[in-house]
């Protein structure tokens, strides 16, 4: 179950996460840090950082043209979302037809464009889900810098999110539905959120 995911590497050994298929992945600032806004009556309220983090992980679609961006949520210190990595002919999962999302298909790490040059086909290699998390991690940390430098964003120790990220791999369509939801009840459920600081406190 998506809200019972624990604070540890989940990946599956030997698994191929460039491979066709769809990810739950969540994030966490630095020391739980909230950076990113508040929740206000069960409603996320984004500042500036929480809305460049929205577009940043908007963006990545762009950014890699094998992946798509389902459900998302901003949390004060940390993000669920869900990450979809299309097969070669690049189709989408959407709300309405997701009969392709099943188990990914491990080897699925390549595919062929159907553009050639000359007698030969352009390869690109699918990006696999710990470039793309990267990936992200790195645009939304310079950007949060050079906003603290120019807007006197609140500083973070050290870095802006922990090390690591924590993934939950979808494997049918009830588990997405299951997930989707989780995402979209997050800010109701904030008060006994485990990323939520003020549980920690005596």
């Amino acid at each position: 179950m998506p809200g019972n995911h624990r604070r540890r590497n989940l990946r599956l050994r030997g698994y191929n996460y460039a491979g066709e298929g769809a990810y739950f992945v969540t994030l966490v600032t630095q020391d739980r840090l909230c950076l990113f806004g508040d929740v206000v009556a069960d409603d996320m309220q984004l500042n500036d950082a929480g809305f460049m983090v929205l577009q940043k992980w908007k963006d990545m679609a762009s950014r890699f043209s094998q992946i798509d961006i389902d459900t998302f949520v901003v949390m004060p210190n940390h993000i669920h979302g869900i990450i979809v990595i299309n097969n070669s002919m690049g189709a989408a999962l959407s709300e309405t037809n997701v009969s392709h999302v099943g188990a990914p298909l491990v080897g699925a790490s390549a595919y062929v464009d159907s553009l050639e040059t000359g007698n030969r086909a352009t390869t690109r290699v699918a990006p696999t889900l710990g470039e793309i998390v990267g990936a992200f991690k790195s645009l939304t940390t310079v950007e949060y810098v050079r906003r603290v430098k120019t807007f006197a964003w609140p500083k973070f120790p050290g870095r802006l999110w922990q090390r690591n990220f924590y993934e939950h791999v979808i494997r049918n369509e009830e588990s997405l539905s299951q997930v989707r939801q989780y995402i979209l009840d997050n800010p109701a459920k904030w008060a006994i959120d485990r990323e939520n600081p003020s549980l920690l406190m005596p």
